[in-house]
């Protein structure tokens, strides 16, 4: 069979078009991918694997993570240069970001522990420890809610917090990582950790925002986001339950999508001030705790929390509903029901960010 001169012209064009559309798509649909933030997890939310760096970036690849956050010294087999490179160069074979943490950097707080020596050394070690495997920041937590209760208040160790920073400015300039204080473990609520990070210097200090700690200052979660999303430069992120009790109200934190957070109104608040930051999953999820806050003992530890900030939070309350605690099924090895557990959470709440927030940009 003869095709005409016409017919052939024709038909190229036709191709010609198809091509053209399918590389318009495949560039529309890269683009589409770029504008969405990047998705990964904090490693704590599998924390029972037991996983070192390099295990934690295969899995972080293998389930189409952008980023990952080793928020502990203790992934990492060894602090010399060349081991440090080696994990640098394996997590950019494996296209994974990294971001690094490690623990309080508080000398007076009950949470610091003094494996890695003083607090400055220590902070000096985690921003060489960064800078090793080429994570932009490092982050740092005060303490916990306990210190709170300490003889005046948080006060003294945010004070403390930001001395160790200001001995580690030049370390963290010179590196090119900035310290990442987050909201932790009820420590500080939102405007404390804006006082410390300004105290301490915006040029080298910023944010690690993680939502399910807010709930633990009695915030809610968007307010809190308000707040810390303009300083923000991480995240350890999830969802939470939050219902109302005879004493006050328990927090349950949950699988993404699972608990009482609007979450489509939250990532729209973060796409808008927290550009191009990544979302860490940091699922840890089972367990309620209780903030009696009918208990007049209970407001020691918060002697100026704002009426209307605990108005939002008992709000939240109000309209959620208990959930039962998670248990290993009878007659299963713990170890192993936890570890299924944790990358069950995990797993789950990375395909609905995917596919409901809009979140992440492997596979898309």
């Amino acid at each position: 069979m003869t095709l005409s001169r016409r017919t052939f012209m024709a038909s190229s064009a036709t191709a010609g078009i198809g091509m053209l559309c399918s590389n318009v798509s495949r560039a529309f649909a890269a683009a589409s991918a770029a504008d969405r933030p990047m998705l990964g997890l904090d490693n704590f939310a599998v924390r029972g694997m037991g996983w070192k760096a390099a295990q934690l970036i295969d899995y972080a690849a293998s389930v189409n993570a952008d980023s990952l956050f080793i928020t502990d010294l203790d992934a990492f087999e060894s602090f010399e240069a060349p081991y440090l490179a080696g994990v640098k160069s394996h997590a950019q074979e494996k296209r994974v970001q990294l971001h690094v943490g490690t623990w309080s950097i508080c000398p007076t707080s009950k949470a610091f522990k003094p494996n890695w020596g003083t607090a400055q050394e220590h902070l000096a070690l985690a921003i060489r420890v960064a800078h090793g495997v080429g994570s932009p920041v490092i982050r740092a937590v005060l303490g916990t809610w306990e210190d709170r209760l300490t003889d005046g208040g948080i006060d003294p160790h945010i004070a403390e917090t930001v001395k160790v920073c200001r001995a580690c400015r030049s370390q963290a300039i010179d590196a090119g990582v900035k310290i990442a204080i987050e909201n932790h473990a009820g420590d500080m609520d939102s405007s404390e950790v804006v006082r410390l990070v300004e105290a301490a210097g915006k040029d080298y200090v910023g944010v690690n925002l993680d939502s399910g700690n807010a709930l633990w200052t009695l915030e809610d979660p968007l307010a809190s986001l308000e707040a810390l999303g303009p300083l923000t430069i991480t995240t350890s992120l999830r969802d939470s339950a939050v219902w109302r009790t005879p004493k006050g109200a328990n927090v349950q934190w949950t699988a993404m999508g699972e608990g009482d957070i609007d979450l489509v109104s939250y990532f729209d608040r973060f796409k808008a001030l927290c550009p191009g930051i990544p979302v860490h999953i940091e699922t840890i999820s089972g367990f309620a705790r209780e903030f009696p806050y009918l208990d007049p003992a209970f407001w020691k530890a918060w002697p100026e929390m704002p009426a209307a900030s605990f108005a939002r939070f008992v709000a939240l309350a109000e309209r959620g509903k208990p959930r039962a605690p998670w248990e290993p099924p009878a007659a299963v090895d713990r170890t192993k029901a936890e570890q299924a557990y944790q990358k069950g959470e995990l797993e789950r709440s990375l395909e609905f960010c995917r596919s409901k927030l809009g979140l992440g940009r492997r596979g898309v």
